[in-house]
């Protein structure tokens, strides 16, 4: 028999059962002067995406979104590395083997969006939120059916928490203004390969827009 489907966008992202989930936005990844800034990565992009991802958080948390924040964590002395993720750190572009080291400054959740009352935050030492973590468990104790990925960078662990979140049996809405990448080029074509394969790409106002219907119906309901 053929499951029930979520057809439209208004039901996939409806707050009762829906997840935004934050992604990388830490200091070593936007802000000047930390590890991903030193290592020659341009930051404009993600500069740009800060103030919009503020406004989306507002507007889910009005809406009773489930807010997730996943941050990205590296052991001291490589101790949560192998040898084939080592490797690739090494030469992957404007990054570092060192970046969001345990216990440092440069781990921390930007000011902007670090994490408030009521919100989860997940780590994780790998690109995906899925990847050796309770990301999984808790969307299901929430009865999430949809996740919103965002944050940075686009083509990498964006990319991967939402393959990941699709072959988990979650329907995905990916904001095409609400992540961004060092190479935006790179960004464009995660968004079709999205589109195409893994969910619907929307925009951050069209999310707001049904967030905030959903809040105002739900008020009346509760008058």
């Amino acid at each position: 028999m053929e499951p029930s489907i979520l057809k439209t966008l208004d039901e996939r992202l409806d707050p009762a059962h829906t997840a935004l989930v934050i992604i990388d936005m830490q200091k070593d990844f936007c802000v000047d002067g930390f590890a991903a800034s030193t290592a020659g990565r341009p930051l404009d992009a993600v500069k740009k995406l800060i103030p919009r991802l503020v406004r989306l958080r507002a507007a889910g948390r009005r809406a009773g979104v489930m807010v997730f924040h996943v941050g990205f964590e590296t052991y001291p002395g490589h101790m949560s590395d192998s040898g084939p993720w080592l490797t690739q750190r090494r030469r992957a572009t404007y990054a570092s083997d060192k970046i969001a080291l345990s216990g440092s400054e440069g781990m921390d959740f930007i000011d902007q969006l670090s994490p408030e009352d009521g919100d989860l935050t997940v780590m994780k030492h790998r690109y995906s939120a899925f990847k050796g973590t309770d990301f999984d468990m808790l969307l299901r104790a929430h009865d999430i059916r949809t996740v919103v990925p965002t944050g940075i960078s686009t083509n990498v662990c964006v990319e991967s928490t939402l393959r990941d979140a699709f072959e988990h049996t979650y329907y995905v809405c990916v904001p095409e203004d609400g992540c961004a990448s060092w190479d935006m080029a790179l960004h464009a074509a995660t968004l079709k390969t999205a589109n195409a394969r893994f969910g619907l790409v929307t925009s951050i106002d069209k999310i707001i827009a049904i967030w905030t219907a959903a809040g105002d119906a739900r008020g009346d309901a509760e008058q």
